[in-house]
């Protein structure tokens, strides 16, 4: 069978690797995905026909991992993170238009680094952030999608809070899930979406459910404090990786 998107088997292999990678990551965490393929797939080919099959394979993990936790999902916090960013996803192409991909990314990884030394200095909210504060992170997300990178300013929201880190994990799954959910009839409409898309998907199957399982394996070994130490740690490398990419294009 040809591989789709006219890939050479080397850089399929790489590919696969990383797909695992950040599979791995994403059955630990519950974010970190996206960015951290399309970071490295940027670096051996052009990594825009592999959005939509890295969407569905978000939707696709978050089937394998949907028994283990639903019991944990902080479902009003959830909804009210998406109900901002499907207010915000209709304009944030526009958005990204006016000001630029790049220029975008840069302001929000910069942003989202900030946070994250805070954090490792120890600082935390007191109190979890209420409604409307859910609400306007969920907008900010819906913006920052349109750059690819609209979980960040959620899981850095998260993480500055009192929260479990079962329910952090759980809720930035749903989440993630229905930003892209929301996000791929935008995709079609651009003509993003083909038949190599679902041949992409097929041929990650079985990668993203190893990768997953073992993610997720290690995610019931962690200790709370691991696991926010790695979440916030992730958060510094996802925001220098959207920092040099955005530099080194401008």
């Amino acid at each position: 069978m040809d591989l789709p998107f006219d890939l050479g088997p080397g850089t399929a292999a790489a590919l696969a690797l990383a797909l695992l990678g950040a599979a791995f990551v994403r059955g630990y965490s519950g974010f970190g995905f996206s960015a951290i393929f399309i970071a490295f797939a940027a670096l051996l080919t052009n990594p825009l026909p592999l959005i939509p099959v890295i969407f569905a394979c978000e939707i696709t993990m978050t089937a394998f991992q949907a028994r283990a936790i639903r019991p944990h999902v902080d479902w009003p916090r959830a909804l009210t993170l998406l109900a901002g960013a499907a207010v915000a996803l209709p304009v944030s192409l526009t958005v990204m238009m006016s000001i630029g991909v790049d220029n975008a990314r840069l302001a929000i990884s910069a942003i989202v680094g900030v946070m994250a030394l805070l954090l490792l200095s120890g600082w935390t909210l007191k109190q979890r952030i209420a409604t409307r504060g859910n609400l306007a992170v969920g907008v900010v997300a819906g913006l920052a999608n349109g750059a690819g990178v609209g979980g960040l300013p959620v899981a850095a929201s998260m993480a500055a809070q009192p929260i479990p880190t079962n329910v952090f994990r759980a809720t930035m799954i749903v989440f993630l899930t229905g930003i892209d959910i929301m996000s791929f009839p935008i995709l079609w409409r651009g003509g993003l979406v083909s038949g190599e898309t679902f041949v992409g998907l097929l041929l990650a199957f079985p990668i993203l459910w190893v990768g997953v399982m073992l993610g997720s394996r290690q995610f019931l070994a962690a200790s709370p404090s691991t696991f926010r130490r790695f979440a916030v740690m992730l958060l510094l490398a996802l925001s220098a990786m959207g920092l040099m990419r955005a530099i080194l294009r401008v």
